[in-house]
């Protein structure tokens, strides 16, 4: 790469924003380069979203043939290798980044392998492995550095007594027991990865529930779900006095005056992510930061003019999608090819079984804003689809306003709820009301026909329950 390049735009970063807002760009016809440390993908393709979703198929599917005998199917011993279980999800996320390179080359973006900091306005200093500097210059930087997995504080992380997700999708040893600290989406989703292949799984949330930010009942419901499938769920519970030692790790299990020892032979920490910020601005680039995030304005542009910023590093929520979508509309916006939007309504998803899936308020924010909201709930036990698949557990909650029919939220626990989402999203985007979605033909038999019944449910005129 030849040193004062002059581009349209310098991308640092090339996760979902990054590669997503340099491949905009480069649709636009501008000349782009999108620098990048590791792989193209980012955290969330090479090891996030992606391999995670490898591994969670393995377990679903493990699980399930445990059960073929109830499809009429007789599979005799029943055995998995977990290493290939493992390289399954390397070369998926593989894969991907190469198809990530080479929609680089499509778009006409220059892919630069290193590390990009903002050295002036305008200015990106690059980094490679070797230690060998770089200067490229642009009218116009997106910092799209994203987040990395936050670590509990004063516990080494070891890559195989103590570990984050990252450390997790490396390992090829499968252990006899672990403590998972943290019950979001990443702590809930390797619970029931490791669940699923025999491990001996606590998990503990400092909160009252499991999925803190779903709607409660939700959040219950898979703790039930959780419990029943062996998972020993500790909630409202904080873990103090980390002892690693050669073959296992002891800690507490804090909750209110009680206090219980644990000994388990791995601790995964999954209590959230902190912004990837370090190294990716001089000291001379003065760029204000909210909380160590990147605070930006309504068209992405942080206080000095021509630097941008989208996806995890200017903050919650933390999705993939969001990133995506935050980058797409910054490019849009710096270019002038529309006004950028920002994040309203976005679904978020978890994808341990059952799935669970949501868009818009639980039911506590529509009591805290004092909303004259309805309940609409179909259970996939009464779902024809779900029971000859026999995926049953769960059910669709729609919440709605009682005079005009607004859809508030939309919540969602069971078999391809992260997939079903998407039609309440598109209703609430398109200011549908709940009796757009009862009056729309939904095709029988199928799931996303409770969707349909939730909404009239909510209108009392549900006809399966």
């Amino acid at each position: 790469m030849a040193e004062n390049q002059d581009y349209d735009l310098i991308v640092i970063g090339g996760g979902p924003a990054g590669y997503a807002g340099a491949i905009r760009a480069g649709q636009l016809g501008k000349k782009v380069a999108c620098v990048e440390m590791e792989n193209a993908g980012g955290t969330c393709l090479n090891w996030g979203c992606i391999p995670t979703k490898a591994l969670l198929k393995s377990a679903e599917l493990y699980v399930k043939m445990q059960k073929a005998a109830d499809f009429g199917f007789s599979v005799g011993d029943l055995s998995f290798d977990f290493p290939k279980v493992m390289d399954r999800s390397r070369g998926v996320a593989g894969q991907m980044a190469k198809g990530v390179e080479f929609l680089f080359k499509k778009n006409k973006v220059d892919y630069v392998r290193g590390k990009g900091k903002v050295s002036g306005p305008g200015v990106v200093t690059v980094t490679d492995a070797d230690g060998q500097e770089s200067v490229l210059e642009a009218k116009n930087i997106l910092i799209a550095t994203g987040c990395k997995m936050r670590r509990i504080p004063g516990l080494d992380f070891d890559g195989e007594r103590v570990m984050t997700s990252r450390e997790a999708l490396a390992s090829k040893k499968l252990p006899k027991s672990i403590v998972i600290v943290g019950a979001g989406a990443i702590g809930v989703e390797f619970a029931y990865f490791y669940n699923a292949f025999g491990t001996e799984v606590t998990l503990v949330e400092m909160l009252p529930n499991v999925l803190p930010v779903e709607d409660e009942e939700i959040s219950k419901t898979l703790e039930r779900s959780f419990v029943k499938q062996g998972v020993k769920v500790h909630t409202d519970t904080k873990c103090e006095n980390f002892q690693v030692m050669e073959n296992s790790v002891k800690l507490d299990l804090v909750k209110g005056d009680n206090k219980t020892e644990i000994e388990a032979e791995v601790v995964l920490s999954a209590i959230g992510v902190v912004a990837n910020i370090e190294g990716a601005l001089a000291p001379n680039v003065n760029v204000a930061l909210d909380r160590n995030y990147v605070k930006v304005d309504d068209n992405y542009e942080t206080n000095v003019k021509g630097v941008y910023a989208a996806g995890d590093i200017i903050g919650p929520p933390w999705l993939a999608h969001i990133a995506t979508f935050e980058a797409v509309n910054a490019v849009n916006g710096m270019f002038g090819h529309e006004e950028p939007r920002r994040v309203k309504n976005f679904p978020g998803c978890t994808y341990c079984q059952p799935q669970v899936a949501s868009t818009g308020l639980t039911e506590r924010a529509a009591k805290e804003k004092k909303l004259d909201y309805q309940v609409g709930k179909f259970p996939f036990t009464a779902s024809g689809k779900a029971v000859a698949g026999a995926s049953s557990e769960g059910f669709v909650k729609v919440i709605t306003d009682k005079k005009t029919g607004e859809i508030y939220g939309a919540h969602i626990i069971g078999a391809e709820a992260t997939e079903l989402i998407a039609e309440y999203g598109l209703a609430i985007e398109m200011e549908a009301t709940v009796e757009d979605v009862h009056k729309t033909i939904h095709a029988h038999p199928t799931l996303s026909e409770a969707l349909m019944e939730a909404a009239a449910a909510s209108m009392g005129e549900a006809i399966h329950i």
